[in-house]
């Protein structure tokens, strides 16, 4: 098992380049599924997701040419219709399969994902989408059974707003006889970015980016080349770790109209912020003030960004709450930050965190991908060294964190 060490007090200076966004990457990826011509996808992040969904594909009959940093995918001999349980249990997101083999092949048979560690995410909401189109649909032995002759356009409300719920009806109804106006449906940038790369395929999709997505249906796809738009919670990530140390830093390759809350809340904690172009470049000078913070989807405060502020809170100056909307286990990082002397108490889905003035370093545990950020920020400003364990989590959705910390002057090794 493979750990970070981390020697904290070293504020954060200098240049580094944002990866294409992990969340935009694996849906898109998916979308190779609904033609027979070649997808060419740049700015791939080199993730362990994404290498799994790289794997599943292949084992459909997805032909896929890694180069440095791009992948091309041809669907032209896909010959299995299936996303097993052993693939599925790993990366939810392979659940994004379903609506494109339905769209093109008229049957699917993907795994129900099982438990999830910040809580539960149904798929009924993708069952009940393709109901709607037509699609007959029959749970057995723990794997969903989808067929139809032809999906058949619909309109098709969320009771809750789904991201992936979105991404996969949205690719069904592209190969769908008709129109299909998705209703509270998600904005997130990456629905945005999967609609950019379908409309390159020559799918008729608008609304994307807001919460009426209307597709109209057209025979076929055809190949596209697409770059995968940069991650945003990379891009929050390192922002709030150079603000949290009272570091200075400029990313590249990124973009501040898809990080407004973020943004704001960093100008709230005393941050100076300036971007242009694809650059956005933070100072910050003392320790941070404390910032309120309401997750929901976007375009309010991401959850994937809310335990990554929870270690700025610990150390600002004043008391903050945090009140997280979207899942029921997402504090699971603060019983390790508290090992690092953070003063929090939890009630139900609210968090009370009072700043310290400083973080010990200690031996700490990942229970999920968010919280390993939270904990290498909290390890960046402790005393002391700081040792992760199950960083694993990190490599699902950090591209070569430790590398990229160290270009910024951090001392942090991955150890065995």
């Amino acid at each position: 098992m493979q750990k970070l060490a981390i020697q904290g007090g070293t504020p954060l200076r200098g240049e580094v380049r944002i990866s294409g966004a992990k969340n935009a990457a694996l849906p898109i990826m998916c979308a190779g599924l609904l033609t027979s011509d070649e997808l060419h996808l740049d700015n791939m992040p080199d993730l362990h997701d994404v290498a799994t969904m790289r794997k599943l594909l292949v084992q459909m009959g997805v032909a896929a040419a890694v180069e440095q940093g791009a992948v091309t995918l041809c669907g032209a001999k896909v010959d299995k219709l299936e996303a097993p349980y052993d693939m599925v249990k790993t990366m939810r997101a392979a659940v994004l399969v379903l609506g494109p083999l339905v769209a093109r092949f008229g049957e699917a048979r993907v795994s129900l994902p099982g438990g999830c560690a910040i809580g539960s995410r149904p798929v009924d909401l993708h069952i009940k989408g393709l109901q709607a189109m037509g699609a007959e649909i029959h749970i057995e032995h723990g794997y969903i059974h989808a067929q139809a002759k032809r999906l058949k356009g619909a309109r098709i409300f969320f009771d809750i707003v789904s991201v992936t719920g979105t991404e996969n009806l949205m690719m069904a109804a592209a190969l769908a006889d008709g129109v299909t106006v998705l209703e509270n449906a998600a904005r997130e940038p990456e629905v945005v970015d999967l609609a950019n790369c379908l409309r390159s395929m020559g799918a008729k999709i608008s609304g994307d980016g807001t919460d009426a997505i209307t597709v109209t249906g057209v025979e076929k796809l055809h190949g596209a080349s697409h770059r995968i738009m940069p991650d945003r919670i990379e891009s929050g990530t390192f922002l709030v770790a150079a603000a949290a140390t009272g570091g200075s830093i400029t990313l590249t390759d990124t973009r501040a109209d898809i990080l407004d809350t973020v943004l704001e809340k960093l100008t709230e904690a005393g941050a100076k912020i300036h971007a242009e172009g694809d650059r956005i470049h933070l100072e910050m000078n003392g320790r941070p003030r404390p910032v309120n913070l309401r997750t929901a989807p976007y375009p309010a405060f991401p959850t994937d960004m809310q335990a990554q502020f929870m270690a700025l809170n610990a150390v600002a100056q004043g008391s903050a709450m945090v009140v997280e909307t979207i899942f029921e286990n997402r504090f699971m990082h603060v019983q390790e930050l508290r090992r690092l002397g953070a003063q929090i108490d939890i009630e139900g889905n609210t968090c009370m965190v009072r700043g310290v003035g400083h973080l010990e370093g200690a031996a700490v545990m990942a229970t999920d991908l968010r919280a390993s950020a939270c904990l290498v920020i909290a390890g960046l400003v402790a005393q002391g060294e700081t040792v992760i364990d199950r960083i694993y989590h990190l490599d699902r959705g950090y591209e070569h964190i430790e590398a990229k910390l160290s270009q910024l002057g951090a001392n942090i090794r991955r150890i065995k």
